[in-house]
């Protein structure tokens, strides 16, 4: 069964919609590549679902380990190359609530940011710059 089922709607926008759940986004081409910038682009999507993904990932860990990473948040920045034109590298930071982590807890939160599913599935040439930052 499809996962999802997007129609090009003119303009270089696209619209998504999961068929699961029903929700939708749209895409845009970005302001660097003739489009208005109006929306995600597509690049911007795969540097973001490599942050959610590693969230996700780490909050399934956190609670099998019975600790919390709620109010987490990933800063991520997407760079673009040329020649042929795509995503060089995706800069991440991982910033945890002020909670105090045990090392082990931080190991775990570690090694989860390398092993998430997306991160595994991107080509070895796209760099992934993560950074985990801990308050206590």
């Amino acid at each position: 069964m499809a996962t999802t089922h997007t129609t090009y709607i003119g303009e270089l926008r696209t619209e998504m919609t999961h068929l699961q759940s029903g929700e939708m986004v749209i895409t845009d081409a970005p302001v660097d590549n003739k489009g208005k910038g109006e929306a995600f682009s597509p690049t911007d999507l795969v540097a973001s679902a490599l942050g959610s993904c590693m969230l996700t990932i780490m909050g399934i860990a956190a609670r099998e380990h019975s600790f919390t990473i709620d109010g987490t948040r990933a800063e991520i920045t997407k760079i673009m190359a040329s020649d042929p034109r795509r995503i060089s590298e995706v800069k991440i930071i991982l910033t945890f609530p002020d909670v105090t982590y045990t090392d082990r807890q931080k190991k775990i939160l570690e090694k989860i940011s390398k092993t998430c599913p997306v991160a595994l599935s991107l080509h070895p040439d796209l760099k992934q710059d993560v950074q985990l930052i801990f308050k206590d």
